[in-house]
């Protein structure tokens, strides 16, 4: 088995010792992605406190990241999202089904004290990769 690192120039550079996403598995195509707060790339800054356009910009972050790893949300198994408060959970939903559609990937979602850079919505996932990136 190899491990390869996947990154994109269109998501935040990670901003602590890990890396945007890993690929890892014997054939090549399974996917790991780091979480993904509301980072601008362009810029550096976090998306200004409204948790819809964090939910976008989270959402555009992690659709660079599949892109660098030969992937897509069509391919996309596994969600986890992060919330500081259960009161954002139905204005993420709203954002994230613009991005994914039926079959949805399976997901998980949890309330957290808070997330890196002040961030109201972190999101990370693991996907199948067609191509190797």
């Amino acid at each position: 088995m190899t491990i390869t690192e996947v990154s994109s120039v269109d998501a935040p550079e990670a901003i602590g010792p890990y890396s945007q996403a890993i690929r890892y598995d014997q054939s090549g195509h399974l996917l790991f992605l780091s979480g993904q707060v509301p980072i601008v790339p362009a810029t550096g800054e976090i998306v200004p406190r409204d948790v819809t356009a964090q939910a976008h910009q989270v959402l555009k972050n992690l659709a660079a990241v599949l892109k660098a790893g030969g992937s897509s949300f069509e391919q996309v198994i596994k969600t986890t999202i992060f919330l500081t408060t259960m009161d954002h959970f139905t204005a993420v939903n709203q954002v994230y089904s613009q991005y994914f559609a039926k079959p949805y990937p399976v997901r998980a979602t949890v309330a957290v004290k808070e997330l890196p850079c002040g961030a109201l919505v972190e999101i990370d996932a693991i996907a199948y990769a067609k191509n190797k990136g």
